[in-house]
């Protein structure tokens, strides 16, 4: 970190805390920042990050906070140690992510920790400096594939994937519609109070995995392109009916796992007397070589989101 001194907000990112965390044990337990410029607010120096990272670690490992900021405080400027941890504890209890930045190892920390209020407010503050593709590509999927590896080496940590998917889905929930007059909960996947979406996201039959589509539909939604979205183990007939009574101009079936990638499903959605401009075909779980006529493969979530917003807004103009 060098002799750079870090803001409140951007502290609380590298730590993967929210940021009244840090205000709580500034105030409770004198663990503030200790640069202070003139005209400016109090930043947190190497020293003062050093002294939280070790707060942090002792009361994720149960640790009482008084006792975590009284070794944290006492510790040696530069120099800060703390107790051994208990057996089991803490040991080996980290998301490898390679080069990701400080914000994907902040989420991955607060994951780690199972800290959802943390894991909001870096979410949330993600999307709102890097967009929904941003957010996706650089903080989310480096922790989401880290956490999969974990998972593979160990057997162990679903509970942690299980907790940051489903505070991710929050995160692109809550994405509006831009230009929409309704900005309240949801309106990324379903659209604004009089809207008529043009774009249908489903999961392919028997599939599980939907946070790619929920994200599709939130940046959508910042394009001002709104979507329906439909839950995972979308059965075909359901998928046919839903095309025949909304007329699409869109239709995008995600597909995780070979397993649930029967091409059939695609061929049918082309057969309907009404057919949508656009069928796609996303995931991995299709046929690399094997799509039917007329499908069109989505392979990034950037890609996605460029066709469908020009397919979406070509059909409404």
């Amino acid at each position: 970190m060098g002799d750079e001194a870090l803001t409140a907000g951007a502290a609380a990112r590298r730590l993967g805390v929210a940021v009244t965390t840090l205000r709580t044990w500034h105030q409770r337990y004198g663990l503030g920042p200790s640069r202070h410029e003139p005209g400016h607010h109090r930043r947190y120096t190497r020293e003062d990050m050093d002294r939280l990272q070790v707060m942090q670690r002792l009361t994720a490992q149960g640790v009482a906070p008084a006792e975590a900021a009284a070794w944290a405080r006492g510790a040696p400027s530069g120099r800060v140690s703390s107790p051994d941890p208990a057996p089991g504890q803490g040991g080996g209890q980290v998301i490898a992510l390679g080069q990701a930045d400080a914000s994907a190892r902040g989420l991955a920390r607060a994951a780690m920790r199972l800290d959802a209020p943390a894991m909001r407010g870096l979410l949330g503050t993600a999307v709102a400096d890097r967009g929904v593709v941003g957010a996706w590509t650089e903080v989310i999927m480096p922790v989401l594939i880290g956490i999969g590896e974990r998972y593979a080496a160990t057997g162990r940590f679903i509970e942690v994937e299980h907790l940051l998917s489903r505070t991710v889905t929050e995160a692109l929930a809550a994405v509006p519609v831009a230009g929409s007059d309704w900005n309240g909960p949801s309106s990324g996947v379903f659209g604004g109070l009089g809207s008529s979406p043009l774009v249908l996201l489903a999961a392919a039959d028997e599939e599980q995995h939907t946070l790619p589509l929920e994200a599709l539909g939130a940046a959508l939604a910042e394009a001002g392109v709104p979507s329906r979205l439909f839950g995972a183990r979308l059965p075909p007939e359901a998928l046919l009916d839903a095309v025949d009574r909304t007329g699409p101009a869109v239709v995008v079936v995600w597909s995780q796992l070979p397993a649930t990638g029967a091409v059939d499903q695609l061929t049918r959605l082309r057969a309907v007397p009404r057919p949508p401009v656009v069928v796609a075909a996303a995931g991995p779980g299709w046929p690399p070589d094997d799509l039917p006529p007329g499908v069109t493969r989505l392979s990034s979530l950037p890609e996605a989101a460029r066709l469908v917003t020009t397919a979406a807004t070509s059909r409404s103009t």
